[in-house]
């Protein structure tokens, strides 16, 4: 962990640990200078010290590639009605039933107040 550490501390090596998206002026200037200079891909990506497979990428296509989200709002009284006909389904299952990520269900439930630990009450009728 602390050779990890050091490593980031370096001034020369913070870029190597950082994710960033490339700006599209950024991604057109690497390919621009390419073209003029008849550079290959390994030789461009070290002149500008980016990876050999991000300017292969921007070669098939420049634009970034769209991320796929699911919904994010759920309707609560839409998940009280799930939760009223499949009391014991997992949060997985709602998600799919409902079409969101699972842990949009979990914030859900949380918003909710809803609960799935057994109370003392539960555990002593065992």
């Amino acid at each position: 962990m602390a050779l990890f550490l050091k490593a980031i501390a370096q001034p020369d090596n913070i870029g190597y640990y950082l994710e960033m998206a490339y700006s599209l002026d950024f991604r057109r200037k690497v390919l621009s200078v390419r073209k003029k200079e008849g550079l290959t891909i390994a030789e461009v990506a070290a002149r500008f010290d980016i990876g050999v497979a991000s300017v292969t990428r921007w070669v098939k296509n420049i634009h970034r590639k769209p991320q796929g989200f699911r919904q994010r709002k759920i309707d609560l009284e839409v998940l009280r009605q799930d939760i009223r006909d499949y009391p014991d389904a997992y949060q997985y299952e709602r998600a799919k039933r409902l079409g969101v990520a699972q842990n949009a269900i979990f914030l859900a439930l949380q918003k909710l107040d809803i609960t799935y630990k057994k109370n003392s009450e539960a555990s002593q009728n065992n």
